[in-house]
């Protein structure tokens, strides 16, 4: 075990729960695709009205700071334990070059560093969610990404049209100002959605923030949330980046359902 990869780590979290695997391609580019149990028996023809989208954050792009990382899955994938508390048709949805496809042709160390929120990234993973719609004829997405998971679930959202509610925990949703505040290399090549237009008014957007949370402080992100419409956030006292969104999370999902954010103690309209 001491030996194990994170890709194999993250392929036996996802076994132990059930999940099918799949790959799939779009732009060149490998995606693992998981399925929940209750999206498996969902046939080929059978409407499925609502999927939940899980978007896992950047993993470990970086060592020290310095060195690249040969693969940058995540080591601790919170969006894929979060799926397996979710009894709705989900999925989790894999970047590309991530999840042991680190070596594959087309891949290169700048997709999960300064290029990881691109145009190529952004457009070959809205790629795989428009097949995983016309598969299964989903009229409504739900995304939930984590960290750099928001980052992509509102840059995916701009170009998926069944996409209706975006949901984030610790959410990076303004880049240059989390490069500004650690003093980071810029993304050159990625997309920020703080300087994109505001996310079109029928897409609910929640955004949960850890008031202990030093990697992307509730400060930085605030303007992004007060330029949006149809949003709700609130900054829980006791969490951090990565703790401890479990506890919440049948709370949010039941909250999806019934449409109320009371279900869900602090939630705000900004």
């Amino acid at each position: 075990m001491g030996c194990a990869t994170p890709t194999s780590k993250l392929i036996d979290l996802a076994d132990t729960q059930r999940f099918q695997r799949s790959s799939v391609q779009a732009n060149g580019y490998r995606h693992l695709v998981l399925q929940n149990p209750v999206f498996q028996k969902t046939g080929k023809r059978e409407k499925t009205d609502t999927l939940h989208v899980y978007l896992e954050g950047d993993g470990s792009p970086w060592k020290y700071r310095v060195l690249r990382m040969r693969d940058p899955t995540p080591r601790q994938p919170l969006m894929l334990a979060l799926m397996g508390m979710d009894n709705a048709p989900a999925v989790y949805l894999g970047r590309p070059c991530y999840n042991g496809s680190y070596a594959d042709k087309g891949c290169s160390d700048d997709l999960w560093t300064s290029a990881r929120y691109s145009e190529v990234v952004v457009s070959s993973m809205s790629q795989v969610l428009q097949k995983l719609i016309q598969a299964k004829d989903v009229h409504n997405i739900r995304l939930f990404g984590h960290s750099g998971g928001g980052t992509l679930a509102l840059l995916i959202a701009e170009r998926v049209p069944e996409v209706n509610h975006v949901v984030t925990l610790a959410g990076n949703l303004d880049t240059d100002a989390w490069v500004t505040h650690h003093r980071y290399s810029a993304l050159y090549g990625s997309l920020n959605p703080a300087k994109r237009d505001p996310l079109r008014s029928s897409v609910t957007q929640w955004h949960f923030m850890g008031r202990r949370d030093s990697v992307i402080p509730p400060a930085i992100v605030k303007p992004f949330i007060q330029s949006q419409s149809n949003v709700f956030a609130t900054v829980i006292g006791t969490f951090s980046h990565g703790c401890c969104w479990q506890r919440i999370w049948p709370s949010v999902l039941s909250g999806l359902e019934s449409n109320d954010t009371k279900r869900i103690p602090g939630m705000r309209l900004q």
